[in-house]
């Protein structure tokens, strides 16, 4: 079991405290562009709510068939915050033991995060864009709505944008710092030759 040296394990803290932002801040946001709306509308996802036009977007959606976007729709909110804080828990953990085993171990976790999240929000898109009310004003056979998870999508006269918020990006770098940190030693001999 490898040991971490004192400056990384005062990144590993640095990084994990840092997840302590994500509460104040979205997470996650999508953007619709339209010729009717070229200031563009937005939708900020946190880690317990949903802010932004999400009004004017049910107004929109409901000519379509879609639900009625609220937070209610989402059991994740219930259960955010204590994920964020176990992540939050588990990087002091390893900074304070500083263990590269422990990193290895967060690290893995990390993966299965980002996987489970990005699987679930793309369960929950592709819910909320094929399943539609039969009785919509406009109908477009075989084109369902289903918002990118990450990227760019044409929705009918709307382009959709999906991209992390400050809060996402905050757990990104987090982690980018983590996997730095845990491959530096087996990358240094290769690349940092003196």
């Amino acid at each position: 079991m490898t040991k971490l040296n004192n400056q990384s394990r005062i990144l590993i803290a640095i990084a994990s405290l840092s997840l302590i932002i994500t509460y104040f801040v979205p997470v996650w946001a999508i953007y619709l562009f339209a010729p009717q709306y070229p200031e563009g509308l937005m939708m900020n996802i946190w880690l317990s709510k949903i802010t932004g036009d999400v009004e004017i977007i049910n107004g929109l959606n409901h000519y379509i068939g879609m639900k009625h976007i609220n937070a209610e729709m989402f059991p994740e909110f219930k259960v955010l915050n204590y994920i964020v804080a176990f992540y939050l828990v588990l990087g002091l953990i390893t900074a304070w033991n500083g263990s590269s085993k422990w990193l290895f171990w967060y690290l893995v976790f990390t993966a299965f995060g980002g996987v489970v999240a990005l699987v679930d929000f793309y369960k929950w898109g592709y819910e909320y864009g094929h399943n539609l009310d039969p009785n919509a004003a406009i109908k477009v056979p075989g084109l369902s709505y289903q918002p990118p998870v990450l990227g760019h999508k044409r929705l009918l006269n709307f382009d959709a944008y999906s991209y992390p918020d400050i809060g996402g990006w905050i757990v990104i770098g987090a982690a980018s710092v983590m996997i730095l940190i845990y491959l530096y030693p087996i990358l240094k001999p290769k690349f940092f030759k003196r």
